[in-house]
């Protein structure tokens, strides 16, 4: 059985890989279909889409998005598959998205600035051309400018999220996100949730609450899972009545060491996984009640 990943990030976003790179990439590592889910944009879906129906028509290209969220003060992230990403509501939403992300990396090279490191938005821009700036970008050109050692250093001196020149963005909330998933056609899926570092009847809240808000799915298989952390998730998947989901997470050369497709060496996202999810998505769609 061909393995699948439906986790994946292009220079849309924060990865490495042009969109039409990295579903050659996929096609090269014989995956039957990636999810390209850059965050909060849907800019490379048509691109990696048309590329792979020209090139690579044995690979499935899914279009989707990683939403970045915000439950209780922390992180949370909502993957879309299946998007219907060219309507007109999706599309309006994801332009406010982008507006306020434009404006907090406005206020970030202001204060990296004033903190000795002179830059503009329009430099980030012509540094990276085509890609969503994130913090990625930013610690990239930090060191490539020879104000940091690493990227981990920019993160921990300048941009972390408790560092003196990181500015919060205004963020929707995981139940809006699975909203604005639905009325898009797709289906939400809960990402990584191991990484949120919640307690076991805490996720499990979240996870309730999502469910009732109308959520499908949860990434139980995952690049830095223990087989513990699997287990505990299709577990809690089991309990919810929600579809496994899984992906790398890729980034290329952003993530050294984590591969598209198996992740560290030992991830492998079987072929059956995304069947089952589709079936249930299908299965809602006929029923008229994929949408809340």
């Amino acid at each position: 059985m061909k393995a699948v990943d439906l986790h994946t990030h292009s220079t849309r976003s924060d990865g490495s890989y042009t969109p039409s790179e990295l579903v050659d990439y996929a096609a090269e590592k014989g995956l039957a279909a990636i999810a390209l889910t850059d965050h909060d944009t849907v800019d490379g879906l048509d691109e990696a889409i048309s590329h792979a129906r020209i090139n690579e028509p044995e690979l499935e290209v899914i279009p989707g998005i990683e939403f970045s969220t915000e439950y209780e003060k922390g992180d949370i992230h909502i993957v879309g598959l299946y998007i219907d990403y060219h309507g007109e509501a999706f599309s309006h939403k994801i332009q406010e998205f982008v507006d306020s992300r434009v404006n907090r990396n406005i206020k970030m090279c202001e204060k990296l600035t004033m903190a000795g490191i002179p830059m503009t938005y329009e430099q980030l821009l012509a540094e990276f051309p085509d890609a969503v700036i994130t913090r990625a970008h930013y610690a990239r050109h930090l060191l490539s400018h020879g104000y940091t050692k690493s990227m981990k250093e920019a993160f921990d001196r300048y941009i972390g999220d408790h560092a003196p020149c990181y500015v919060q963005r205004e963020k929707v909330t995981p139940f809006q996100a699975v909203r604005l998933i639905l009325e898009a056609g797709g289906i939400p899926v809960l990402a990584h949730p191991i990484l949120y570092h919640m307690s076991d009847a805490r996720l499990r809240g979240l996870v309730a609450q999502l469910r009732d808000a109308g959520l499908m799915g949860i990434e139980a298989i995952y690049s830095t899972y223990a087989a513990a952390d699997e287990r505990d998730i299709r577990r809690i998947a089991a309990d919810y009545d929600l579809c496994i989901s899984g992906g790398s997470d890729f980034h290329g050369a952003n993530k050294p060491g984590l591969d598209l497709g198996t992740g560290y060496g030992h991830l492998f996202v079987p072929e059956e996984v995304l069947t089952n999810m589709i079936n249930v998505w299908k299965k809602r769609k006929d029923n008229g009640n994929l949408q809340l």
